[in-house]
Parts: C-alpha cells; structure tokens; sequence
C-alpha cells in the first residue's frame, strides 16, 4: 500500500511547497518545522488503521464508551535526517516505544555506495507495531536494510514507512523487498540521479534542517 497525502490537496502541500523552496529552506526552524507537522498528519493517517479496542471512561456524570489503541507503537528513525519527522510522531504518539538506528552511504570513488549501519537502540519488536521515519526515500536501499536490521529484534507485526518525498524507483525497490509494508508519503516525485539523489526532491534533508556535515 502506498498513500500519497498530498493528493488530498490540504495544508501538506503549502508544507511541502516550502521545503522545495529554495528562497524558504534556507530558515533551518522553518525547515524542521514542516517536517515536524508533516509527520503529526502522517502519524494521524497511520492512527485511522491500527487496531482499537472498546473502553469506558468515567467521567464527573457517568461512563463513556469510547475506543482507543490497542497498544502504542513503535517509532524509529535513521539518524540524524529523521529526526524532525520522528518528532512530529512523537508529538501525537506521545506514549510510543521508541527506536534510533545510525545508516549512511558510504560513497566511493566510481560513484558508487553502499549502506552502512553503525548503530541501533530499539525495544524488543516481537508483535510490536513500526512505524520507521526517514524523510527522503530515494533509491530504497537504506531503509531495506534498516528494515532487515531492525526485524532481528522480533517478529514485527505491521511496518509503516513514514517519508516526506519519495522517488518510484525507490518506492518499487521497497515493495519488491519487503512487500508487506504500508508506505506513507508527503510526495512522490519520478526522477533519480545517478548518485541517488531525488529530483526534483528538496536537496539534502539532513544538512538541511542540521547544517552541512564534513562527511557523507
């Protein structure tokens, strides 16, 4: 399943609208704002199709039978671009476990690259809702990895995938994968570099909302 929210035409697109923008990306609190409430609307969206339960709720003047989540789920992200995302999450999974995982592109020389995954702190999945934040899914391959990585600590139950921009490519490598995961995205675009990068795409996410490392 792949759910494109900016096709309903809402606040998302104004959102997404700025953070291509170069004249407006440049604010760096602006920046990982907009992710920030990109994810609260994707964390309300994924809330629609988890599972509830029945429960009553005593109030001044009686009980109110009403629903609520089942259990919380579990919300990772790759470091350090997810982060805002992951936050915005947070902000309405507010009681979820939490998980954190170090990937990157080592690049080489002819162009090329590989993922490389340093580090990982996560709660034991086993049965467990995911719900993995990663604000560009370019050519799939990291967050493939992260997956297999991150099922290692149990028999996961369902997995999101929560982005800002999504490339086809990247979304087509995810699904042949790991078919069974629900992708959630503020946009799609069509168009990967030869390097991995989408277009037209923001730029570079982290960089953009951490300023610029000395290392990719």
């Amino acid at each position: 399943m792949v759910i494109n929210i900016s096709q309903q035409h809402s606040l998302v697109n104004n959102w997404i609208n700025e953070l291509r923008d170069v004249n407006v990306q440049q604010d760096r609190l602006r920046f990982r704002r907009n992710i920030e409430r990109i994810g609260e609307i994707i964390a309300y969206e994924i809330s629609k199709k988890l599972p509830w339960i029945e429960k009553n709720i005593t109030t001044p003047l009686g009980v109110s039978k009403s629903k609520a989540l089942a259990s919380q789920p579990v919300l990772a992200t790759i470091l350090r671009a997810g982060l805002p995302l992951h936050q915005g999450m947070l902000n309405y999974f507010d009681k979820a476990d939490n998980a954190f995982i170090a990937a990157y592109r080592k690049h080489h020389r002819d162009g090329s690259f590989e993922i490389n995954l340093e580090y990982l702190s996560s709660p034991n999945l086993e049965g467990r809702v995911l719900i993995l934040c990663d604000p560009m899914l370019a050519t799939g391959a990291s967050l493939v990895k992260t997956i297999e990585f991150l099922k290692q600590q149990g028999n996961i139950a369902e997995i999101h995938v929560a982005c800002v921009i999504a490339c086809t490519e990247g979304i087509d490598f995810l699904r042949r994968h790991e078919p069974q995961v629900s992708i959630w995205c503020g946009d799609i675009d069509d168009e990967l570099t030869a390097k991995g990068y989408i277009v037209p795409g923001l730029g570079d996410a982290g960089d953009l909302a951490f300023g610029e490392k000395t290392q990719s």
